[in-house]
């Protein structure tokens, strides 16, 4: 085992076992925090009846959408942007007054325009993962290496083969660090939608299981959250590690 995981898993480790005694020497009651054990007997039922993977695809499946049309809209304008950034000035404040906006206070005027279908769930996942990504595509696109550019530029490339050959390429960093902080928002905001105005879903999941007093299931629901942004989180990672190495590249970003 990696001696960089063994001190990852030391603080988990801990809060588990203070979990186990809380429970075992009835510190809080079980009505308020279920033993592990009894949150996984529940996990395990949850998995063989499969309710768990059906809320837990549902709300994959919305935010695979959502997130896919914000990111196919955030690059386009980001590129538009960088194309043009003296056009900026006719836009930039709308997207700052946008992005100071919670999306889910949006959730009552999209109920009362849409309904409650899959279309303001969607909504609410661009609202909210829009703005961190075209930011960075923006960042990434308009701070091209203009010394490459031009090399590519006497080597009689034409603007398109700079821009796939020199320029995209060079963005992909902070284009993925967009798209790392856009999923985790609409993870966010896919839970808050589904918990307002949905029947099924994750955060659906937590809010019934509140409203019957079932802590293991909340429990359960909130730590399948938990692993899948950690690994979608781990994955993007790797990819921006994996096209940042050994590069000059300034990880700094705007959330």
């Amino acid at each position: 085992m990696s001696k960089k995981i063994i001190p990852s898993l030391l603080l988990p480790a801990i809060l588990l076992l203070f979990w186990q005694l809380a429970t075992m020497n009835h510190w809080v009651s079980a009505y308020i925090l279920p033993s592990p054990a009894k949150v996984l007997d529940t996990f395990t039922l949850m998995l063989k009846n499969g309710s768990l993977l059906v809320d837990t695809a549902i709300s994959m499946k919305r935010v695979l959408i959502g997130f896919s049309l914000s990111f196919g809209l955030a690059f386009i304008l980001g590129l538009f942007a960088s194309i043009a950034p003296k056009t900026q000035v006719f836009y930039h404040y709308l997207i700052e007054l946008m992005r100071n906006i919670p999306p889910i206070s949006l959730i009552p005027l999209l109920i009362l325009w849409l309904g409650i279908g899959e279309a303001s769930k969607i909504i609410i996942i661009i609202l909210a993962s829009f703005f961190a990504m075209f930011s960075n595509i923006k960042k990434g696109l308009g701070q091209g290496n203009q010394q490459l550019l031009e090399v590519g530029k006497s080597l009689g490339l034409t603007t398109r083969e700079n821009f796939f050959k020199i320029q995209l390429p060079n963005a992909v960093p902070d284009i993925l660090i967009g798209m790392q902080i856009g999923l985790g928002y609409s993870f966010r905001a896919i839970i808050g939608a589904e918990m307002i105005a949905s029947s099924s879903g994750l955060g659906y999941l937590i809010l019934d299981a509140q409203q019957m007093s079932r802590s293991d299931k909340v429990i359960v629901g909130i730590l399948i959250l938990a692993c899948i942004g950690s690994l979608t989180n781990l994955f993007l990672t790797k990819l921006i590690r994996k096209f940042t190495k050994g590069a000059n590249f300034d990880d700094s970003h705007t959330a």
